[in-house]
């Protein structure tokens, strides 16, 4: 591993400062800087760039960084300090697109069935703000358990970290540097870096896909981390395939 450029460095920094920070100020820095659901009136436009600074433990930020610094000093030397922002930033965007977009679908899901069981919006607007008072909300018989956690975590359950944006500096290291060989722990032989992070990124779009969780906690936002992929991925295939490296902006 060589010298940690510029741009990682102060992302590394600021990602640090702003977790102990939020340690230290407790519930209300997330009720600021994390990305709430646009719904819940803790929401803020700021907060699609505040919330990729937040983390909600010592192992989240502890990988994000981890990764950041292993690939993103590499990554950042070949397009320069220019391309990789946006990139870094654009698929932090993405990823919170992404996540929101299918919140929403979830959300909307979810009280469709409340009206369709003859709950009121007026009534569900009570819950809501019962439930952000109590964290308790009314169980209707006739509606599953599973369709009240849907809508009430989408409602309530803030989106933190990094890693959207660190999944956008994985799929743009995987364009640029396909074959260079890496290693994992507990594996004793080197992989390829398009099987490595492709892999790892079929096992999150799994875990989107079918709920069930593959790696991390069941509350990780995995759309996040495909619209990350996706927006690193397109965006420097874009650069690599029309020689951006000629016309650096830098």
């Amino acid at each position: 591993m060589g010298r940690i450029t510029d741009t990682v460095k102060v992302l590394l920094i600021a990602n640090i400062l702003f977790f102990f920070g939020a340690n230290y100020l407790g519930d209300y820095a997330y009720k600021i800087f994390a990305l709430w659901f646009p719904e819940n009136p803790n929401f803020g436009i700021w907060q699609i760039i505040t919330h990729m600074f937040m983390h909600g433990s010592f192992s989240h930020i502890l990988f994000n960084m981890f990764a950041l610094y292993m690939f993103g000093s590499l990554l950042e030397e070949y397009l320069g300090q220019g391309k990789f922002i946006f990139i870094y930033f654009s698929a932090g965007l993405g990823a919170a697109g992404l996540q929101i977009l299918f919140s929403y679908i979830g959300f909307n899901e979810a009280y469709q069935a409340y009206i369709e069981a003859n709950v009121s919006p007026d009534e569900i607007s009570k819950m809501f703000e019962s439930v952000r008072a109590t964290g308790e909300y009314r169980v209707y018989p006739s509606i599953p358990k599973e369709v009240s956690n849907q809508l009430f975590s989408n409602y309530l359950t803030p989106m933190v970290g990094a890693s959207g944006a660190i999944f956008g500096i994985l799929a743009a290291f995987a364009v640029v540097y396909p074959n260079l060989p890496l290693f994992i722990i507990f594996v004793p032989i080197p992989i390829k870096a398009k099987y490595l992070i492709g892999g790892y990124f079929l096992m999150n779009l799994f875990s989107a896909v079918t709920g069930v969780t593959l790696l991390g906690p069941s509350n990780t936002a995995y759309w996040a981390h495909i619209g990350g992929a996706v927006i690193g991925f397109i965006t420097m295939w874009y650069w690599k395939k029309n020689s951006f490296n000629a016309n650096r902006w830098n």
